[in-house]
């Protein structure tokens, strides 16, 4: 590699295989390299000295960074994030982390030193955000927090490192509560109507790869709505997983279920009414594709077609995809959208169990463990909407009379004089 030095060994010229020749120095301790932009030496000496006598300028006048950079962080992040949550959290997980920084946070942070970044930065990232959206629509807050996180996990790894003393304040100011919006469910009659169209739709089906598919569905359906599982717990679900036991006092017949999902293993206990489509399940024999073909000739010669296969205990429980189907479905009896306008999928079937064990007057604890959730989720986004969780005995409390010498009218007696006066005066 050629090599040349300058100012008296304060600056270096080489030059490594290309054409072009880059420059070196180091101000306080601090090593500084960059390219000279030049191909003729003579020429490329005058740039390194330029360069090297504005590096030193800024340096005396105070307006060289001498810390990290956000960029810098980021890749220290990245590098850490993916190795030490390997099998932990997904590739998918890891890859948002990723593309946050690279589309919108690096381009607007990457080259300030990490001291730099203030909550008053990051607020101008947030107006920034909403402001310079490509769509015209402001992204969602849920998006922007996703954002925010990103670079809070970035300071964090420089706190580690030693590179930052402490990590701002970066919570938004102007912050109103979020409403806590209910999550879209079957209610009562509606989820009688939703089952009462799958069994329809089975029934109605001709075609035997279809109706092998809709008569799933139907099953699908009630399993979900009487057991609580998450759509994914649901695919990841095999017969080896699923138990039925005699529980209570009458024995009645339920399933007892080990779950793997998002919250790792967890179990279940189902409600009666999920053991026959389980059966079903069970005794329905699996669905081979075949060509048009050979359906031809099986129909012509039934001694072709093959003796059935019944589920093997490392066979999934469902292994179609129901997607499409069910949202036509959904379509098709006017149930996609809530009164809210929020559209229902088959998570909606999760929900419609919790809401179910609420007006019911299961215990909020035992519903929590049951679905691998908490009190607080089901508190918030369940039980605020369920009327009959709501104890009237216990709201409706009537004060005992005053004891002699006082004369104090009962609050209920109030508010019924108060009615009765309306109503007179209506008459």
């Amino acid at each position: 590699m050629a090599r040349h030095e300058l100012l008296g060994g304060m600056v270096q010229v080489y030059r490594r295989g290309g054409q072009q020749w880059h420059c070196s120095a180091s101000i306080d301790g601090r090593q500084y390299r960059a390219t000279t932009g030049e191909d003729d030496l003579v020429l490329a000496k005058q740039a390194a000295e330029d360069w090297f006598l504005g590096l030193r300028g800024k340096s005396k006048a105070g307006l060289l960074m001498k810390e990290r950079t956000f960029r810098q962080a980021a890749d220290q992040f990245l590098k850490e994030y993916e190795v030490i949550t390997e099998g932990h959290r997904s590739p998918r997980w890891i890859s948002g982390y990723a593309d946050r920084l690279r589309l919108h946070v690096l381009p607007f942070f990457g080259t300030l030193g990490l001291s730099a970044v203030t909550p008053g930065k990051v607020q101008e990232y947030r107006v920034h955000r909403i402001s310079t959206s490509p769509t015209g629509k402001a992204p969602a807050r849920s998006t922007i927090h996703d954002e925010i996180v990103t670079i809070r996990q970035v300071l964090k790894t420089a706190i580690r490192h030693e590179w930052l003393t402490h990590l701002p304040d970066f919570s938004p100011p102007y912050k109103t509560s979020g409403k806590v919006v209910h999550r879209p469910w079957f209610s009562p009659e509606e989820y009688k109507q939703l089952f009462e169209t799958t069994r329809a739709h089975a029934k109605a089906a001709v075609a035997p790869h279809h109706k092998w598919f809709a008569e799933q569905l139907h099953d699908y359906v009630l399993f979900l709505g009487n057991t609580g599982l998450r759509p994914d717990e649901a695919k990841n679900l095999q017969h080896r997983d699923v138990t039925i036991v005699e529980e209570g006092a009458r024995g009645a017949r339920i399933l007892e279920i080990e779950v793997r999902g998002k919250r790792g293993v967890g179990y279940c206990k189902s409600t009666p009414m999920a053991v026959v489509p389980y059966e079903r399940l069970l005794t329905r024999p699996k669905y081979v594709p075949q060509g048009r073909a050979k359906e031809r000739n099986r129909k012509r010669n039934p001694r072709l077609v093959p003796p059935p296969q019944f589920p093997e205990p490392t066979d999934h429980v469902f292994p179609g995809n129901h997607l499409k189907q069910f949202n036509r479905l959904l379509d098709k009896s006017s149930l996609k959208l809530d009164r809210d306008s929020k559209p229902r999928t088959a998570y909606s079937l999760r929900h419609t169990y919790i809401c179910m064990r609420l007006m019911e007057g299961a215990d909020v604890y035992q519903i929590a463990k049951n679905c691998r959730t908490s009190v607080e989720m089901i508190e918030k986004f369940y039980a605020a909407h369920i009327k009959n969780v709501l104890d009237a005995a216990a709201i409706n409390v009537r004060r005992s009379k005053a004891k002699k010498g006082k004369k104090t009218q009962p609050l209920n007696d109030i508010y019924e004089s108060a009615v009765d006066a309306d109503v007179q005066e209506q008459l």
